[in-house]
């Protein structure tokens, strides 16, 4: 169907939809699609889609709707298409330059979140460091959930700062961004931290087939992969500077490959780290590790 020089009303077009991306999504997914762009480009939520079936798209609308298809069938991620996600509760501006928030890391704000809840020093000023913020997600998720903490994000890319930035403001939170390479060894902070977490690139050359196409053609690589001779290199120069800069009864915490589980426990405590925990996501994937000091 030619869908560029003509006026289709919203169930006639939402039936092509379905139809031109059938074969590259489950069924379901492609619906979850339609929905997801029909309430952006159209302005229309899932019920009231039912209720405008026979609605004509603009010709604007079509046009929208129909870039979007064309990338979904290039396999773009429908993060990137819309420019924003939600994690954790929040929306969050997304682009090639970060990685899309996932699941299981909303997990570990929500093990921080508790632990922190929970702890003695949940009214005090307390400090936290995110590094590598990516979008900021984490960061700024517990900014929200602790508006009397001074939150820290650190990144190496400067585009990713910027996305983490304009998230901080989009939140209506106050984030105190490094721009710094956590591989650099002459990194030195001004403050100690009660809080550091890191979710680091963690996945080996070697595991790059497990990678979706459409994560491993656009999502940043830098934040995905490391080499598979020091897989753990960011855990390593991270661990180290948490035993400079955490409290004394600061707490360290990791999203991890779930093949080196045991290895990043082994590594942390090398460092002096006790009371180290590692915890499974959702799909039963060793995930997370909590270490104190």
């Amino acid at each position: 169907m030619d869908t560029m020089n003509e006026m289709f009303d919203i169930r006639t077009y939402r039936a092509d939809f379905l139809h031109s991306l059938k074969g590259l999504y489950e069924v379901e997914e492609i619906k979850s699609f339609f929905n997801m762009l029909s309430a952006t480009y159209l302005g229309l939520s899932r019920a009231q889609i039912a209720l405008a079936l026979d609605r004509l798209l603009t010709a604007d609308e079509m046009q929208l709707m129909n870039t979007a298809k064309e990338q979904l069938m290039q396999h773009q991620p429908i993060q990137y298409i819309l420019g924003e996600t939600e994690f954790y509760g929040s929306v969050f501006k997304v682009n090639p330059h970060v990685l899309i928030p996932r699941p299981e890391t909303e997990e570990l704000v929500d093990w921080i979140y508790n632990d922190l809840q929970n702890g003695e020093q949940v009214d005090q000023p307390i400090r936290i460091l995110d590094i590598g913020t990516g979008s900021g997600c984490i960061a700024i998720s517990l900014a929200k959930k602790f508006p009397q903490a001074k939150v820290y994000a650190m990144d190496l890319s400067e585009q990713a700062i910027q996305v983490a930035t304009e998230n901080a403001k989009r939140n209506n939170v106050s984030i105190t961004f490094i721009q710094a390479d956590i591989t650099d060894d002459t990194i030195s902070l001004s403050y100690q931290f009660d809080c550091i977490v890191s979710n680091p690139p963690y996945v080996r050359m070697l595991e790059k087939h497990e990678i979706q196409s459409n994560v491993l053609d656009n999502e940043p690589h830098l934040a995905l992969f490391v080499e598979d001779e020091d897989p753990l290199i960011f855990y390593r120069k991270i661990t180290k500077l948490a035993s400079r800069n955490l409290t004394e009864d600061g707490v360290l915490y990791f999203e991890i490959n779930q093949y080196l589980g045991r290895e990043t426990v082994a590594l942390v405590q090398k460092f002096g780290f006790e009371d180290v925990e590692l915890r499974k996501d959702v799909f039963t994937n060793d995930r997370m590790i909590r270490a104190k000091r």
